[in-house]
């Protein structure tokens, strides 16, 4: 009875207000008194959540969509990823149904700026940190009445939320970040919740990202249990991309330019100590205060990095020129103690020559008189007991004979050490074999590094579809 009395005042005040002296209908004061009318208090309650489907006493079912307006920040030390996004909920609640009142026309909708004055779901974001709505210039806030009592209800927010990363493969990974909403209160016997149909996640046209690109998106359900029941919950992944460009520009090009300026070292003389030493630990400084920087900018992990291997790597090809050096002035110097002890032998070989050369002549003086008795007629006897020191090999200059053991080829050299001969000092043949075994080396590291990651890296893509 209070029913049909409420339908004829309304009726009533329809008639009285809404044609003027023109007869034309003001469809905004039919809407005031429609929103009286559906949200009286002795008629409506918002503490009492909706039926279920036609009024049952099933759970509502809410339908959820998103538009992802921007990705400002994906931070990887804190493992987080800020995003603004259009929130939208549809459900159904018959109690503010008004296709029955009268002279409703063409009014579509109603809309509310007040959300407050209906029932709302209690849902909340399960992996957020910070959550803020935007009120400028009026709160960016709606809830639409239809009039078969279909509710939508939409808001702007900015949300910080959590993403754990596994950063192996930095920077040549893939990162998976969640955006979860859940039920706080009302179980699955209450409230369930379900992806609109047809599109129920928008990606905004030309959306920027700063140094990842957003691949697809997964939309997923992840209800939970708990003691107290099981709450209903909606999941949407988002799959990052890094843009290695960035790092190859930043990170991977100065760290190759590092380790080849080491190796100008190579081609300086082994005497020039201070230029070969301040090349050195300049390279080796910078380098390492490269690979703090990159360490400073990412959390401090247990497991072992792609970029850790790579800057170890190349700290440690610099840290070798840098012991090469110290190699070849260690070989310098023992080449300089031997050559001088090489010429002491020299010179005591000549002067043990010349001794000998002395001890000849003196021997062919002696011969030649020994001679000259003989025509005189000397006695044959003692003559025969004379040494014969005329042809005696040690008369043979050393020098010469060692030069003519030098030259002397061998069959059984290789290639290797006939081109390793021509540099005699130990110090210079260890500078020419590193110019050549310290870039095979890196080129070597480059293929198998780049070989490994980057099929890792399609492998891991290819498991995440």
């Amino acid at each position: 009875m209070k029913s049909y009395l409420a339908c004829i005042i309304v009726f009533a005040s329809f008639c009285s207000v809404s044609l003027g002296k023109t007869g034309k209908i003001n469809y905004r004061e039919r809407e005031k008194q429609v929103l009286d009318s559906i949200l009286n208090k002795e008629n409506y309650d918002r503490r009492i959540r909706p039926g279920g489907i036609n009024g049952t006493d099933g759970p509502v079912l809410m339908r959820v969509n998103l538009l992802l307006r921007s990705i400002s920040q994906i931070d990887d030390y804190k493992m987080e990823y800020s995003t603004q996004l259009t929130f939208r909920e549809e459900w159904v609640d018959e109690r503010l149904s008004f296709e029955k009142f009268p002279n409703i026309g063409s009014l579509k909708y109603l809309t509310l700026t007040d959300p407050n004055k209906v029932w709302m779901p209690d849902l909340f974001f399960g992996n957020e940190k910070e959550g803020h709505f935007h009120n400028i210039i009026v709160p960016n806030v709606y809830v639409r009445i239809f009039p078969k009592g279909e509710i939508l209800y939409s808001i702007r927010i900015s949300l910080t939320l959590a993403c754990p990363m596994n950063l192996k493969l930095y920077p040549l990974d893939k990162q998976t970040c969640s955006l979860s909403m859940i039920s706080y209160g009302w179980t699955t016997d209450d409230l369930v919740f379900l992806w609109r149909d047809g599109d129920p996640v928008q990606i905004r046209k030309n959306l920027h990202l700063p140094r990842f690109t957003l691949e697809k998106f997964y939309t997923d359900y992840c209800n939970s249990k708990t003691n107290t029941g099981e709450y209903s919950c909606l999941k949407v992944d988002l799959l990052f991309k890094r843009e290695f460009s960035y790092y190859l520009i930043q990170i991977y090009i100065p760290c190759c330019m590092l380790v080849i300026v080491s190796w100008v070292s190579f081609w300086l003389d082994a005497n020039a100590v201070p230029a070969r030493v301040s090349l050195g630990v300049t390279t080796l400084l910078t380098m390492a205060t490269q690979t703090t920087g990159i360490n400073n900018s990412l959390p401090p992990v247990s497991y072992t990095k792609a970029i850790d291997v790579w800057t170890g790597v190349c700290l440690t090809f610099v840290f070798g020129a840098l012991l090469e050096f110290a190699l070849v002035n260690y070989a310098s110097r023992s080449d300089a103690h031997r050559e001088k002890l090489k010429k002491q032998r020299r010179q005591w070989e000549l002067e043990h020559a010349a001794a000998l050369e002395v001890a000849a002549a003196q021997a062919a003086s002696a011969s030649n008189v020994h001679d000259q008795h003989l025509e005189d007629g000397v006695s044959a006897g003692w003559n025969m007991g004379m040494p014969m020191t005329r042809l005696r090999p040690d008369t043979f200059p050393v020098d010469k004979i060692r030069q003519y053991e030098l030259h002397i080829p061998s069959r059984q050299d290789s290639c290797w050490k006939s081109w390793i001969s021509k540099f005699p000092s130990r110090s210079k043949r260890i500078d020419v074999v590193s110019r050549i075994i310290f870039p095979v080396i890196f080129a070597l590291f480059n293929f198998v590094y780049w070989t490994t990651y980057l099929f890792k890296e399609s492998r891991e893509g290819e498991e995440s579809q």
